[in-house]
């Protein structure tokens, strides 16, 4: 079982902004920015492109509607997307608030994100999503 699995099952706590059936979308806790956000599928599967293409589209549909709220929530121009998968053997979508394409390094993380700003930025996000 995967960190993410033992995420969506309760076992590890998580800055959580939305969920639904079949996807779970959270805070990132080795932020590139305030609202860095991982979408997966609840299913554990390595590669993002192991998905059957039902799960795929339906997983971007459902980071757009987090990407539209994190925008709505986070001071930005636009929310990026990034697909590694190499840290983690289950399939995510990295969804980060950008105001420039720098903002996009993955060498650059934010070190030691309080908790207590984590809590309010996951709130803030997850509100929006409730919105949509």
């Amino acid at each position: 079982m995967t960190v993410f699995s033992k995420i969506v099952a309760g076992e590890i706590p998580s800055y959580k902004v939305a969920e639904d059936d079949r996807y779970y979308a959270f805070l990132d806790i080795n932020p590139l920015q305030w609202g860095h956000t991982l979408v997966i599928p609840k299913q554990e599967t390595d590669y993002i492109f192991d998905l059957d293409d039902r799960t795929l589209a339906d997983m971007q549909v459902f980071a757009k509607k987090v990407a539209m709220a994190i925008k709505a929530a986070i001071p930005c121009r636009k929310v990026g997307q990034a697909v590694l998968g190499l840290e983690v053997p289950h399939a995510h979508i990295h969804l980060v608030p950008l105001t420039s394409e720098g903002d996009m390094d993955f060498h650059k993380k934010i070190s030691d994100p309080d908790p207590d700003k984590m809590k309010e930025t996951a709130a803030m996000i997850a509100e929006q999503f409730e919105k949509e």
